[in-house]
Protein backbone atom coordinates (compact mmCIF):
# COMPACT_ATOMS: atom_id res chain seq x y z
CA UNK A 1 0.00 0.00 0.00
CA UNK A 2 0.87 3.48 -0.42
CA UNK A 3 -0.67 6.96 1.40
CA UNK A 4 -0.34 10.04 -0.27
CA UNK A 5 -0.21 13.41 1.23
CA UNK A 6 -0.60 16.99 -0.25
CA UNK A 7 0.40 20.10 1.12
CA UNK A 8 0.80 23.63 -0.32
CA UNK A 9 -2.48 24.72 -1.48
CA UNK A 10 -4.04 27.97 -0.92
CA UNK A 11 -5.48 30.79 -2.25
CA UNK A 12 -3.13 33.37 -3.86
CA UNK A 13 -4.10 36.48 -6.49
CA UNK A 14 -3.38 35.93 -10.50
CA UNK A 15 -0.09 36.35 -11.23
CA UNK A 16 0.91 34.31 -7.83
CA UNK A 17 2.79 31.54 -7.33
CA UNK A 18 2.16 28.30 -5.15
CA UNK A 19 4.33 24.91 -4.72
CA UNK A 20 2.65 22.05 -3.47
CA UNK A 21 4.04 18.44 -2.23
CA UNK A 22 3.13 15.00 -2.05
CA UNK A 23 4.34 12.95 0.73
CA UNK A 24 4.63 9.33 0.48
CA UNK A 25 4.74 6.68 2.37
CA UNK A 26 4.72 3.07 3.03
CA UNK A 27 6.07 0.94 -0.42
CA UNK A 28 9.03 2.67 -2.25
CA UNK A 29 7.25 4.96 -4.88
CA UNK A 30 10.82 5.23 -6.70
CA UNK A 31 9.89 4.04 -10.05
CA UNK A 32 5.87 5.03 -9.87
CA UNK A 33 4.83 7.21 -11.99
CA UNK A 34 3.20 9.81 -10.26
CA UNK A 35 1.12 12.63 -11.43
CA UNK A 36 -1.16 15.78 -10.52
CA UNK A 37 -4.92 16.05 -11.17
CA UNK A 38 -6.78 18.83 -10.59
CA UNK A 39 -10.80 18.95 -10.00
CA UNK A 40 -13.01 22.46 -10.69
CA UNK A 41 -16.48 22.99 -9.00
CA UNK A 42 -19.00 20.90 -11.73
CA UNK A 43 -16.07 19.60 -13.93
CA UNK A 44 -13.92 16.80 -14.47
CA UNK A 45 -10.96 15.23 -13.09
CA UNK A 46 -8.22 16.65 -15.24
CA UNK A 47 -4.50 15.73 -15.56
CA UNK A 48 -2.27 18.06 -15.12
CA UNK A 49 1.23 17.17 -15.08
CA UNK A 50 3.11 13.43 -14.20
CA UNK A 51 6.62 12.18 -13.31
CA UNK A 52 8.33 9.18 -14.13
CA UNK A 53 12.07 9.54 -15.33
CA UNK A 54 10.96 12.49 -17.22
CA UNK A 55 8.17 15.56 -16.65
CA UNK A 56 4.74 15.42 -18.77
CA UNK A 57 2.24 17.97 -18.73
CA UNK A 58 -0.74 19.16 -20.10
CA UNK A 59 -0.95 22.16 -22.50
CA UNK A 60 -2.75 24.80 -20.19
CA UNK A 61 0.62 24.58 -17.87
CA UNK A 62 3.40 24.00 -20.27
CA UNK A 63 6.09 27.23 -19.20
CA UNK A 64 4.12 27.93 -15.96
CA UNK A 65 4.52 24.58 -13.46
CA UNK A 66 7.39 22.43 -13.11
CA UNK A 67 6.54 18.87 -11.57
CA UNK A 68 10.02 17.48 -9.83
CA UNK A 69 10.44 14.34 -7.86
CA UNK A 70 12.94 14.08 -4.82
CA UNK A 71 13.02 10.17 -4.16
CA UNK A 72 15.17 10.30 -0.78
CA UNK A 73 11.88 12.40 0.59
CA UNK A 74 9.62 10.47 -1.17
CA UNK A 75 8.11 13.35 -2.22
CA UNK A 76 6.54 15.17 -5.84
CA UNK A 77 6.66 18.57 -6.08
CA UNK A 78 4.51 20.67 -8.37
CA UNK A 79 5.84 24.69 -8.76
CA UNK A 80 3.08 26.34 -10.05
CA UNK A 81 4.14 30.15 -11.29
CA UNK A 82 1.67 32.93 -13.36
CA UNK A 83 -1.20 31.32 -11.86
CA UNK A 84 -4.92 32.09 -13.35
CA UNK A 85 -8.37 31.86 -12.09
CA UNK A 86 -8.61 29.09 -14.16
CA UNK A 87 -6.29 27.51 -12.41
CA UNK A 88 -8.35 26.65 -9.45
CA UNK A 89 -9.47 23.60 -7.91
CA UNK A 90 -8.87 20.68 -5.73
CA UNK A 91 -5.26 19.53 -7.01
CA UNK A 92 -4.40 15.53 -6.01
CA UNK A 93 -1.59 13.10 -6.00
CA UNK A 94 -1.83 10.22 -7.55
CA UNK A 95 0.31 7.35 -8.05
CA UNK A 96 0.82 4.32 -10.05
CA UNK A 97 3.65 1.17 -10.55
CA UNK A 98 2.27 1.13 -14.25
CA UNK A 99 0.58 3.51 -16.13
CA UNK A 100 -1.16 3.18 -19.74
CA UNK A 101 -1.59 6.68 -20.42
CA UNK A 102 -0.56 9.91 -18.19
CA UNK A 103 -4.12 11.55 -18.19
CA UNK A 104 -6.78 8.53 -17.03
CA UNK A 105 -7.53 8.69 -13.87
CA UNK A 106 -8.68 4.97 -13.39
CA UNK A 107 -5.06 4.44 -14.63
CA UNK A 108 -3.72 5.08 -11.05
CA UNK A 109 -3.64 3.16 -7.91
CA UNK A 110 -3.23 5.22 -5.42
CA UNK A 111 -4.99 8.68 -4.32
CA UNK A 112 -3.93 11.60 -2.01
CA UNK A 113 -7.02 13.70 -0.79
CA UNK A 114 -6.37 17.03 -1.78
CA UNK A 115 -5.71 20.27 -1.63
CA UNK A 116 -7.16 23.38 -2.22
CA UNK A 117 -5.74 25.78 -4.69
CA UNK A 118 -7.71 29.18 -5.42
CA UNK A 119 -6.52 31.69 -7.69
CA UNK A 120 -8.59 35.59 -7.01
CA UNK A 121 -8.32 37.72 -10.01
Amino acid sequence: QVQLVESGGGQVQAGGSLRLSCTASGRTVDAYYIAWFRQAPGKEREFVAGIHFDPYYTNSVKGRFTISRDNAKKAVYLQMTSLIPDDTGVYYCAASPTIGRWDTPTEYDYWGQGTQVTVSS
